[in-house]
């Protein structure tokens, strides 16, 4: 009896999900070390979502995943561009990237921007264009999608800082006027760094992002990605995502602040 058309599908998709040999090479992933909870660097670690997934799913391939810290965001994107490293846990996908990474199709989190400004200065904000001609605190190598990233290109001040928590005091004491970032991890870096009172977001939405996991462009790796976007759809399904993002938001804020901002530099 010749086997069923059926049987051909099951046999691909089998194929293209089995794990790969248990004694593969160690992979090392990098991630944003200012970005909780999607992933950050606490106690010479870097946690969160992001990372949990990773490690999750290509030990389910037969890997061994290093997550290393490399220095800032930006240092962490170009180690992986030039083969230094393997994977970016998360990042979002604009243009200026795709010629030197290969995505997931399926996102691990989903990132609200919002505009965050301080209290006192927040009824002169009602839309992008109040923006205009501001000073605006960003990291190095940030991006908050490709219309947003133009937009602060073309009108805005920009400062970069190193760390997150600078741009948050900055803000605090009036030195810029804006700082984009994903609603999420800006509220929770506000609680954490007691700035709630001076710091909130302008009453109105920008777009929202989304983080994928990332290799770098022609890695072998590459070959995995159809076993990735189908295991990330099931932890989107069945929670998983949600339960990790409740985790470490909590890990976050209860966790002890190793720098004195007040001694910090601006």
């Amino acid at each position: 009896m010749k086997p069923s058309f059926l049987a051909h599908c099951l046999l691909i998709i089998g194929l293209i999900f089995l794990p790969v040999n248990s004694q593969a090479r160690e992979l090392i992933a990098c991630g944003h070390p200012y970005y909780p909870p999607v992933s950050w660097v606490q106690q010479q670690r870097l946690i969160g979502i992001a990372p949990t997934v990773v490690k999750l799913l290509f030990g389910e391939l037969g890997y061994q995943v290093k997550l290393d810290i490399v220095g800032n965001w930006k240092r962490c994107l170009w180690e992986v561009k030039n083969g230094h490293a393997d994977i970016v846990v998360a990042a979002y996908r604009i243009a200026s990237r795709e010629p030197d990474f290969s995505f997931s199709k399926q996102h691990i989190v989903s990132d609200p921007i919002g505009v965050f400004v301080h209290s006192v200065q927040s009824k002169k904000y009602h839309s992008l264009d109040d923006l205009k001609g501001k000073r605006v605190g960003l990291l190095f190598g940030d991006s908050f999608g490709d219309k947003l990233d133009k937009f602060i290109a073309s009108n805005n001040h920009i400062e970069y800082v190193s760390q997150g928590r600078q741009n948050f005091k900055k803000l605090a004491y009036g030195r810029i006027n804006f700082m984009p970032l994903g609603t999420m991890s800006g509220k929770l870096q506000t609680k954490k760094f007691g700035y709630t009172q001076q710091i909130i977001t302008a009453p109105f939405e920008l777009t929202t992002e989304y983080y994928y996991l990332a290799i770098g462009r022609h890695s072998e790796l590459e070959k995995h990605l159809p076993y990735i976007n189908h295991r990330l759809t099931e932890l989107h399904r069945n929670g998983t995502i949600k339960k990790l993002q409740q985790k470490y938001s909590n890990i976050y804020l209860n966790s002890q602040t190793n720098v004195n901002l007040n001694h910090e530099a601006l």
